[in-house]
């Protein structure tokens, strides 16, 4: 007689028609721009936060050109940095949201 319980150690049956969420191309596209989002990210708000200390080694010592060239490029290449990297951040988790929701 055979036992119908199923082997816990067996592999599960792989269904070849839907690839898998590591072969998917568009969940591995969408996994290479979470982590360039990642990576935009922490870039802008470093230099968001290089800006803020800059802005008070400023005050403490004088705002001389080079601390006010500093503080203002660090605010225009972290806003050009970061906002983009902010957008892509919304769309990568809604589109794991609506894949989720989907059952896919």
């Amino acid at each position: 007689m055979t036992d119908p319980t199923p082997d816990p150690d067996a592999d599960p049956p792989v269904n070849r028609a839907v690839p898998s969420r590591a072969q998917d191309p568009v969940r591995r596209r969408r996994a290479q721009v979470a982590r360039l989002v990642s990576v935009g990210q922490r870039l802008g708000y470093g230099l968001f936060a290089a800006a803020v200390v800059a802005f008070f080694v400023g005050f403490v010592v004088g705002f001389d050109e080079a601390v006010v060239d500093l503080i203002v490029g660090a605010l225009i290449i972290g806003s050009i940095v970061l906002a983009p990297s902010i957008v892509f951040a919304y769309a990568v988790k809604a589109a794991e949201r609506d894949d989720l929701e989907q059952g896919r």
